[in-house]
């Protein structure tokens, strides 16, 4: 297997599975075979008495030796081969950047683009740089054999070719947290020209950007709830003009939330903590201001 061949992901790690599991098969099949006839053959009633005084065979033993010797080595070599192309990335590859947080993935482009759905052109090889901004999260798209550690302050990526247009899972693959399972997205493949037309399109506008939407999209509904109920954060029903116990620097205060402490909540989490909840909320100060803006807007009209 040549690593610099293009291939997909899939086409290194299948031939892997399917010779491992081929040479398991069939081993398991003929020790279970030679088993059974040993146990027809040699059963009591038919050799009462042992009547072998072999006690040793050199070539058995050169044998079951050589034999799984050569067998852990070629699936060493396979796989070392599956591994090299997984990590050896075509010089043509278009290159995204996926950040996770809890509980939820954004994913940037080299134009500057966002989208909380991984869109990349079908047929072309796709570099992924993995970030996280809190905890170890997993980047795992079963389609394409690809499940890559997203480690905060660790440099890390994957790769893979979409070779047909369609929607393909993409999931987290380590447990970060409550809502864990609902850190879902997708890999949106679109035909090359379609790609490149979605990929030149400006981001939303912000009169039409949905704070709700962009709420869910950013994981916030995932700790904090809309119908007053405890989560893992505060929840957002009559937020704004809510008075709230927090501590800043250490030292306790009583504070009206208002925009400028909805806005530094959002960008510096860590500046004032509400009391009873813990601080693991992680920074969203990547966000533009325009964004910013409408989740405020957001939170003021969750009553």
């Amino acid at each position: 297997m040549n690593p610099n061949r293009l291939i997909s992901t899939a086409d290194a790690v299948d031939p892997v599975f399917l010779m491992i599991f081929g040479v398991s098969l069939l081993l398991l099949l003929g020790i279970t075979i030679t088993m059974l006839l040993f146990v027809v053959r040699y059963h009591r009633s038919r050799a009462p008495e042992p009547t072998s005084q072999v006690d040793s065979n050199l070539w058995l033993e050169i044998i079951w030796i050589a034999l799984p010797s050569l067998l852990v080595l070629a699936m060493f070599y396979y796989g070392w081969s599956g591994y090299l192309s997984l990590r050896t990335v075509p010089k043509d590859a278009i290159t995204i950047t996926a950040t996770a947080r809890m509980w939820s993935w954004n994913f940037r482009y080299d134009n500057g683009k966002t989208s909380s759905k991984l869109y990349v052109p079908a047929g072309k090889p796709v570099r992924v740089n993995l970030e996280s901004k809190d905890v170890i999260h997993g980047f795992f798209v079963p389609a394409f054999r690809i499940k890559r550690d997203v480690v905060p302050g660790m440099k890390n990526f994957a790769w893979f070719v979409a070779s047909k247009t369609g929607s393909y899972d993409l999931f987290c693959s380590q447990y970060c947290g409550t809502n864990h399972s609902a850190m879902i997205s997708s890999v949106e493949a679109l035909p090359p020209k379609e790609f490149e037309a979605w990929l030149q399109q400006e981001n939303r506008a912000v009169s039409v950007i949905d704070g709700k939407k962009l709420a869910q999209e950013k994981g916030c509904l995932g700790c904090h709830t809309l119908d007053g109920t405890s989560g893992v954060g505060p929840s957002f029903k009559g937020i704004y003009g809510r008075t709230s116990h927090i501590k800043r620097n250490g030292v306790e205060q009583v504070i009206t939330v208002d925009e400028a402490y909805l806005r530094e909540s959002i960008t510096t989490p860590g500046a004032a903590i509400v009391d009873d909840f813990p601080p693991i909320m992680p920074s969203f100060a990547d966000l533009k201001k325009e964004e910013v803006d409408a989740l405020i807007t957001f939170l003021k009209g969750v009553k």
